[in-house]
């Protein structure tokens, strides 16, 4: 139970996110998210203050699940969320934007896909406009 629980929260993660970024970041929070759609040359930028927002919530769930036995599964619904947060900021951060500097060359096919889409999504630099607004899932459209 704890595993599937944990699992689901992880692939929900991916719907939350894509609504999230389309609706909300590219919507009412544009001036945070903004700051990811443009060229600078900052270590950190607004749309960093997402993360933590998330992280927050992630940690403040799993601490009731492993606090108050009657919330248990909180634990394993934060831990698929942190799960989720630690693949997107892999993929996002250090594979597509390099953030952290590293040598990688994708040679997966899927993953190539997930890079061109969010290649595809950063060449709008305008709240509307964009597409391709999930993190780990991206349509075959983009091959």
């Amino acid at each position: 139970m704890e595993i599937l629980l944990w699992l689901g929260t992880f692939i929900l993660m991916e719907a939350l996110a894509w609504f999230t970024h389309k609706y909300i970041m590219h919507g009412w929070m544009w001036t945070w998210h903004q700051s990811h759609h443009v060229h600078h040359k900052n270590v950190l930028e607004k749309n960093d203050l997402f993360s933590v927002i998330f992280g927050i919530l992630s940690t403040l769930t799993i601490i009731l699940g492993a606090e108050i036995e009657e919330y248990r599964a909180l634990l394993w619904i934060g831990l698929g969320i942190a799960t989720y947060g630690l693949c997107y900021f892999v993929f996002h951060d250090v594979i597509v934007h390099r953030r952290i500097k590293i040598k990688f060359k994708a040679q997966n096919r899927y993953l190539k896909r997930l890079i061109k889409a969010h290649y595809v999504h950063h060449e709008v630099h305008e709240k509307e406009g964009a597409e391709a607004f999930g993190f780990l899932y991206a349509p075959k459209k983009y091959e």
